[in-house]
């Protein structure tokens, strides 16, 4: 059930455009974030975390390399490049039965690019919430 999701998150990072991450979170959605130390929970919250996320990491040098299944579960694994520092990470989804994502964990390595995502999440947080997407 949930393929519907993945195909709209593709296509969103295929297009560049964001905007229908709402649309793929259940209400209760909680998003487990390697810049914050607790989980943020609720769908709004994690809506904002996705997008941020989204505008800091997707860019032309962006793309999965790996996908792995199971009956509830999917795991990403990515590569990307920004400002000239190689990024390797792992999205980690949890779906719902209406195939909604309940649960997005994400793992960053090396440190150097966790401390500079670290740096351009929090500016891009306050740019998201400043236009009143929190």
């Amino acid at each position: 059930m949930y393929q519907k999701t993945l195909e709209i998150w593709h296509e969103m990072l295929e297009k560049g455009d964001p905007s229908r991450i709402p649309e793929i979170l259940a209400e209760d959605a909680v998003m487990i974030s390697p810049v914050v130390h607790t989980p943020q929970r609720g769908k709004k919250i994690t809506s904002m975390y996705l997008m941020g996320a989204f505008h800091v990491l997707s860019n032309d040098t962006f793309k999965y390399i790996s996908e792995n299944f199971n009956e509830h579960s999917a795991v990403l694994e990515f590569t990307t490049t920004v400002d000239g520092i190689e990024i390797n990470g792992v999205d980690m989804m949890t779906f719902n039965t209406d195939g909604l994502i309940t649960e997005f964990k994400v793992m960053v390595r090396p440190l150097q690019a966790m401390n500079m995502l670290h740096k351009k999440m929090g500016e891009m947080l306050d740019v998201l919430k400043s236009q009143g997407k929190q």
